[in-house]
């Protein structure tokens, strides 16, 4: 390389930060916006209705999966997202498990685990955020799976009461063990952080 000449890694600009206007934050703004429209058909009676809901059910949730694929493959990522993405994963998740729970088809108690778990791991992250980011882990994101299958299962109408209940029964499992595992996370960062 000639001398004095710049170095084209190390004098490149950084990337300008993405804007806020971009197709993975405006993906996320329609999952929350599909929340009451997946409520109201929810609790509508009749066999359509109760499709209808899983349908937008199942659209909400895939875009939960296109948004997070696209903000990392195009560099969309932003601090809206951040926040904005698992406060959209929980209203649909949360308002599919009260409603359940409210129509008499999902115990109570399974509920409240599974949202005192979600909360309780949120309000964690933005505790400890001064020590260090919890990165979401593959057992997270199985979770996140088999709570979207079970949901999904316990929304559709016919005799699926066997599945409802073995899928159910491993997101709840699967549930618990993350959120133990995140404290022991959390704890860890924050000793390290006050060390």
């Amino acid at each position: 390389m000639i001398s004095g000449a710049p170095d084209p890694v190390a004098g490149s600009p950084d990337p300008p930060p993405a804007s806020v206007y971009n197709i993975a934050n405006a993906l996320t703004l329609v999952r929350i916006a599909l929340v009451p429209l997946f409520v109201w058909t929810l609790f509508l009676d009749g066999t359509g209705w109760r499709v209808a809901a899983f349908a937008v059910f199942a659209v909400a949730s895939l875009t939960d999966k296109i948004d997070g694929d696209l903000a990392r493959a195009r560099g969309l990522v932003t601090d809206f997202g951040k926040i904005a993405d698992p406060i959209a994963d929980k209203a649909l998740t949360g308002a599919a498990l009260v409603s359940l729970s409210i129509m008499g088809e999902l115990w109570w108690w399974v509920t409240i685990v599974i949202m005192v778990r979600e909360i309780g791991i949120t309000l964690m992250r933005f505790v400890v955020i001064r020590h260090g980011v919890i990165p979401a882990s593959k057992g997270g994101k199985l979770k996140t799976t088999l709570q979207v299958f079970a949901i999904g299962f316990y929304i559709l109408p016919g005799p699926l009461d066997p599945v409802r209940w073995v899928t159910m029964g491993a997101a709840l499992a699967v549930t618990v063990v993350t959120g133990v595992d995140y404290v022991v996370q959390a704890w860890k960062l924050r000793r390290k952080g006050t060390a």
